[in-house]
């Protein structure tokens, strides 16, 4: 049976033998659960994770478009957690007996209280606790990771949090991927072109609550002399105090950049078509801010 049970109760553990619908191993039975939001909704962003009593994950997968979510399982004892964006994670204890159905039935997920928002007011990046990293495809197969050593930025925190503005000031030339030869590359007129343009530029001035702790913020981002409309999606992480008890507060941001649309093309293919650097560069953001002053 299912144990320390929250939410919506009125469907307890059902079983039923021999399994109708689905075909199971001689020593496996079926556990399932459908997730629903306060106002009986399903909620079709829903993540479970099954893991058996050593807190090993057995299995672990999404809803379906109804809120979903069934597996075969060898028989045992198990729990189940169930996460999604914007509401309070459930438990659950189960037994999975040998050709039956373990159902929770219908779960309604409570909503989470979202983090606490910085105070209105000037805030700076600390750079110490911060990181831009980016992402590239090299000649179709691996991923080449690097970053930017250094970066300064500051955000203006507004009442309501929507009117807030980022400004954030990359050097180009402190561009690291570990490979000093591949390095200077990207500093050349075929990448970023530092002499020509020292600095990447981004100024947000449209925040946007996508609900629970998820943003969008869009701005301008001005790259190898061209400026384009860049979305940010931003997970922010809420308040802390530092060693020294000061407040911060952090975010992680991700955004998907084309080259061609800053008109950095060099472009080499190999001699079966494919080109050494892919078309897109994935950009991550971990980002803590301090009060300025």
């Amino acid at each position: 049976m299912f144990g320390g049970l929250r939410g919506n109760r009125t469907n307890r553990v059902q079983r039923t033998s021999p399994l109708a619908a689905v075909q199971t191993p001689p020593d496996a039975g079926v556990l399932s659960c459908r997730v629903l939001d306060p106002v009986n909704e399903p909620v079709t962003n829903a993540e479970f994770a099954v893991s058996d009593t050593m807190g090993r994950t057995v299995v672990s997968g999404g809803a379906d478009p109804y809120g979903s979510f069934v597996t075969t399982v060898p028989a045992g004892e198990y729990r189940l957690a169930v996460s999604a964006e914007g509401f309070t994670p459930y438990r659950a204890t189960a037994r999975v007996d040998e050709n039956c159905l373990a159902s929770l039935g219908d779960v309604t997920l409570q909503a989470a209280q979202p983090p606490e928002l910085p105070a209105p007011g000037e805030w700076a990046i600390e750079p110490t606790h911060s990181s831009i990293a980016f992402t590239a495809r090299h000649i179709g197969l691996a991923r080449i990771h690097g970053r930017f050593n250094s970066f300064a930025g500051a955000v203006r925190i507004a009442e309501p949090v929507e009117r807030s503005a980022l400004h954030v000031v990359i050097d180009a030339a402190t561009i690291d991927t570990g490979v000093r030869m591949r390095d200077d590359h990207l500093r050349s007129a075929d990448f970023l072109d530092v002499l020509r343009f020292p600095t990447l530029e981004f100024y947000g001035d449209r925040f946007v609550h996508r609900g629970g702790t998820r943003w969008a913020v869009t701005g301008a981002l001005s790259l190898h002399g061209v400026t384009r409309t860049v979305t940010l999606d931003t997970e922010y992480l809420g308040l802390g105090n530092g060693m020294e008890g000061e407040v911060r507060a952090a975010c992680r941001a991700t955004t998907e950049l084309h080259r061609d649309d800053f008109t950095v093309s060099w472009q080499t293919m190999l001699a079966r078509g494919i080109a050494v650097v892919g078309p897109t560069i994935r950009v991550d953001l971990d980002v803590q801010i301090v009060p300025k002053g």
